[in-house]
Formats: C-alpha cells, sequence, structure tokens
C-alpha cells in the first residue's frame, strides 16, 4: 500500500506517527488502545487523502475504536457518531468507491456535488443534529454543546466522502477542530486525554492535505 505513496504523502505519514507516539510517552498515559487507534487513524487518512478505498477501511476500524475511548470519557455523542454513522457511512463509502474507479486505477473518481444534493445534505444534518442534541442531552453527555457540533461535522464530513466529493475533507478539518476542544477540555481532568488533543491536530494536517489533493484529482480527471 504504501508504494503508492509519494515522498510527500510518506513524510506526512512519518510525521503523524511519531508526533502521536510522542505525544501518547509525553503525556504518561498507559492507554496503548488510545495510541492504537491514533496510529490506525491517521494513517487512514492518508490512504483517505489519496482517494484509496483502504482508506475507507481502515477509517471502519478507527471508529470502532475511537467509539470505545469515547465511551469511557462520557462523551456519548461520539461513541454514538462514530460506531452508529461514520462506521456504517464508511462502509458504504467502501464500496461506492470500489464501484467507481477512475480508470481501472486505486483512485476513486472525484464528483462534484449539485445544488439538489447539497440542499439534501443540509437537511439531512439539521434533522441529525436536533435528534441527537436532545438524546445527548437525556444521556448527560459531557461538553453538550461541542458534542452536538461534532456530530454536524461529523454527518456532513461523512456525507460528502460518501458523494464522493472534495469538500468532504474541510468538513473532516472542522470536526478535527472541535475534537481538539472536546479532548483538551477532557484532559483538564485527565492529563492522558491530551494524547487524543494531538491526534486530531494532527488529523488536522492530514484532511488539510486532503482537501488539497482531491482538488488536484478532480482537476487531472476533469482534464
Amino acid at each position: 500500500m504504501f508504494r503508492s505513496l509519494s515522498r510527500f504523502e510518506k513524510g506526512l505519514w512519518l510525521f503523524s506517527v511519531l508526533s502521536v507516539t510522542l505525544a501518547f510517552v509525553l503525556s504518561g498515559s498507559g492507554d496503548v488502545f488510545t495510541l492504537t487507534a491514533s496510529l490506525i487513524g491517521v494513517t487512514a487518512l492518508v490512504f483517505v487523502a489519496k482517494g484509496h478505498v483502504i482508506g475507507q477501511v481502515l477509517t471502519v476500524v478507527f471508529a470502532v475504536f475511537y467509539g470505545v475511548i469515547s465511551y469511557f470519557q462520557h462523551y456519548y455523542g461520539e461513541m454514538i457518531t462514530y460506531l452508529g454513522m461514520t462506521s456504517p457511512i464508511a462502509v458504504m463509502a467502501a464500496v461506492e468507491w470500489l464501484r467507481n474507479p477512475y480508470k481501472g486505477t486505486k483512485e476513486v473518481r472525484v464528483r462534484r456535488m449539485t445544488g439538489k444534493q447539497m440542499a439534501v445534505m443540509w437537511m439531512l444534518a439539521a434533522l441529525v443534529t436536533a435528534g441527537f442534541h436532545f438524546v445527548l442531552k437525556w444521556l448527560g453527555n459531557a461538553s453538550l454543546w461541542w458534542s452536538t457540533l461534532s456530530i454536524t461535522t461529523s454527518f456532513v464530513a461523512s456525507w460528502l466522502t460518501l458523494m464522493r466529493s472534495p469538500g468532504y475533507a474541510l468538513a473532516y478539518a472542522a470536526n478535527d477542530l472541535v475534537l481538539i476542544v472536546l479532548w483538551v477540555t477532557a484532559a483538564a481532568a485527565d492529563p492522558g486525554c491530551i494524547a487524543m488533543a494531538v491526534c486530531f491536530a494532527v488529523f488536522f494536517l492530514n484532511d488539510s492535505y486532503g482537501f488539497v489533493n482531491w482538488r488536484r484529482m478532480m482537476r487531472r480527471q476533469q482534464a
């Protein structure tokens, strides 16, 4: 798999792995489960940025790990979002990407969404956000409003990924910023959580690159 990565992409992946591992060591956390989840996550993002379906497969694995981690921090919104939404949509996205390769390559065919498709997405995002907000409030979710915002950005990001749109990366980058706030907040009570905050800071860098690369892929494919 790694042979398909450019020199820059290999460097980005190596930087991401080292950053996450260093944060894990310095935070004094003995939670190997969290470190494993983070390493799977950064690896998934590199291949999603390449438009390779293996990235979606790894996203499903990361979602399961992250859902369990969120449960123990009482971030029920994150648990429900990743296990009940992100993971299933990633499975559907994997199938969609397999069905739409670009000219027989491993690269997915990029698609530009129509105005009607965008309107449907935002309508669904509003319904999902409203519904989950009341569920999370009933469950006593920590950092309720930030968790609600995370649901919105996660849904939009997952939907755009399924639609094969470059905008997925911007939505995930926005979600990364929200999650940095959530895990920095959690770190006030448990310093080991700072490792997750660093993880999502690294995710932000990878998603930013993903947007740039998908725009490049779109121009190349359209040409």
